[in-house]
């Protein structure tokens, strides 16, 4: 039963009864076919944008919706945005009258943090796609990470409220029936540092929304209309009755699963905060009703991206690998709490809003292995370590920003060590390679390395954290966002702790100075930018780990002597004694 102050949230579930009516080898035709299509406007997006963080670091999703704003399909890219997509789209058709104020060759704008889940950076553009007859059948969507939007900063960690992060666009029509909104276009130009990368990813994404709507429109003329529903209605019932069979396979019940903030970004004190997992036949609900209020600084995560956090923790278990759409996310329920950190309302500050949900996803899991730890890993690093960086070009004066998401290392699981990967929230996306970095930016790489004795000890060990050390030749800002630097990832089964995430600039004098959360901090040419990102944790006993494994990571450098005989005593047989 849900508390009176509380909000149910679940996926649409209406169907239209024709799914029997479709046949399965056309189904499957029809999903590969929309996936085809969101890859299209992937592609499209990556060989146009202006920004790194777009072409090579991925921070987008494409996705096609039906006109119930239903998720068809969604290319690799961020797993983060692929449960906050239907509600950009949707509440952006509400902002500008609703679809009878749509029209074909539209293009909308929408950054509002409420509806999109994500700080203002993160904007979506959305493309209504129509038949010849004017029929509307979809949306194709691109959400971006926008370098700069006039926040008070690039990038921030203490801001107070949303109208410190950045201009909002609630629902602005950038093209109106396929004619360039100007005025709108010089206002997004006008509010921003970097306008030469902000036009250029702008343009972008539309590139990207007409390839995808292009595409989807040669999927429903191919097959036709009813043919075509009939198939997306049965791939849907086909999605979900694969992630409830997962769940059949865990005992009915409530799992409470506990994690911890470091901080709120404006005050130092740590955030506990637990969910609840109840398993109930094939249902799933996810309770965050019993989290702290919201907070005064930006860690307050907004619905859609809690809403996502859940469905990337259930289909990452339960989707056995398949590409994501609306059937998998129907046994999934999630509660809220409104005015908490996770269903904040305006205008609570949320530009950190990921890094919640990051460590929600990791708190889902450590709920789910108190019913079956067999089933879900130990704990990653349990952050993307992001650095945000920018100035100005001593030789030209051009301003420049860039910012990069960076690995940690995973959680052993039963079966296999950890490996070394962005959060699995972040999975499909990466960080420039270092010819990139030091091709466009003032800094030069000093070091790029797996951490040695970074991973938990265990039966199986978990992934290793990497050290970048970033040489400034030029001074340069940074805003650094760090969590789980308090806590060391948690291991399962007897598995041991890794290492912990960690932030600092080493100055040309010596000093060191711990910059794991801090907004515009000046870095002068000849320092050093310490990133050290954490290690997985372990599983199981470390007493039960192959000797051959141990040796093996002995000479692959990934763990030192000391260490081995710290915690795999076991291996040196006859030489411990």
């Amino acid at each position: 039963m849900l508390a009176h102050d509380t909000v149910l949230h679940r996926a649409g579930v209406a169907r239209s009864g024709n799914a029997a009516k479709a046949d399965p080898i056309t189904t499957e035709v029809v999903r590969h076919a929309l996936n085809s299509a969101a890859n299209q406007m992937k592609r499209a997006l990556v060989r146009t944008a202006f920004s790194p963080v777009i072409y090579e670091v991925l921070d987008f999703a494409v996705a096609i919706y039906d006109p119930q704003m239903r998720l068809l399909a969604q290319a690799p890219s961020l797993p983060m945005f692929m449960g906050t997509l239907n509600f950009c789209v949707e509440e952006a058709v509400k902002n500008i009258g609703g679809t009878e104020n749509m029209f074909p060759c539209d293009m909308i704008m929408y950054n509002w943090p409420y509806g999109t889940g994500s700080h203002p950076q993160d904007l979506a553009v959305i493309n209504p796609v129509y038949l010849d007859d004017g029929e509307l059948i979809g949306y194709t969507a691109i959400k971006g990470h926008w370098l700069d939007i006039a926040g008070k900063d690039p990038y921030c960690t203490d801001t107070v409220d949303v109208f410190q992060e950045g201009t909002i666009y609630p629902g602005v029509k950038i093209y109106k029936r396929g004619e360039l909104n100007d005025d709108i276009y010089r206002m997004v130009l006008a509010n921003s540092r970097v306008p030469k990368f902000v036009a250029g990813d702008l343009n972008a994404q539309v590139v990207g929304c007409r390839v995808g709507a292009a595409g989807f429109l040669e999927v429903v003329n191919r097959f036709g209309r009813d043919e075509f529903r009939n198939a997306v209605e049965n791939m849907f019932d086909h999605g979900e009755r694969v992630v409830r069979s997962y769940f059949e396979s865990i005992p009915d019940g409530r799992y409470v699963g506990h994690g911890e903030m470091d901080s709120n970004g404006i005050t130092d004190d740590k955030i506990p905060f637990e969910v609840v997992v109840e398993i109930e036949g094939s249902n799933v609900r996810l309770d965050f009703s019993n989290v702290p209020e919201t907070q005064v600084g930006p860690v307050n995560c907004p619905v859609p991206s809690t809403i996502s956090a859940s469905r990337v923790a259930i289909s990452m278990l339960a989707g056995y690998g398949e590409a994501p759409h609306e059937g998998h996310f129907r046994p999934v329920e999630v509660v809220t709490r409104p005015g908490t950190m996770f269903h904040p309302l305006p205008p609570a500050p949320c530009f950190l809003y990921g890094w919640p949900a990051l460590q929600a996803i990791e708190v889902i899991y450590n709920a789910i292995s108190k019913a079956l730890p067999d089933a879900v890993p130990a704990q990653s690093g349990g952050c993307i370590c992001s650095v945000v960086s920018w100035g100005t070009r001593e030789a030209t004066g051009e301003p420049w920003a860039d910012g990069s998401p960076h690995p940690t290392g995973q959680g052993a699981w039963n079966g296999g060590d950890g490996g070394t990967m962005l959060h699995i929230s972040e999975s499909a996306t990466r960080f420039s390679p270092i010819e990139v970095w030091e091709a466009k930016n003032p800094w030069m790489m000093d070091k790029l390395a797996l951490a040695q004795d970074s991973g938990g000890p265990g039966t199986w060990r978990g992934g290793l954290g990497v050290d970048f050390h970033f040489r400034m030749t030029e001074d340069i800002f940074i805003t650094t966002a760090v969590e789980r630097t308090k806590n060391a990832p948690w291991g399962l089964l007897g598995g041991e702790s890794g290492r912990a995430n960690g932030a600092a600039v080493r100055f040309p004098d010596g000093r060191v100075v711990s910059v794991p959360k801090t907004t515009r901090f000046m870095v002068p040419k000849d320092a050093v930018l310490e990133l050290s990102t954490g290690g997985g944790g372990g599983f199981g006993d470390p007493a039960e780990r192959p000797r051959a494994a141990v040796e093996a990571d002995l000479k692959a450098g990934y763990i030192s002597e000391a260490f081995a005989r710290e915690h795999y005593p076991h291996a040196f047989g006859e030489a411990a004694e």
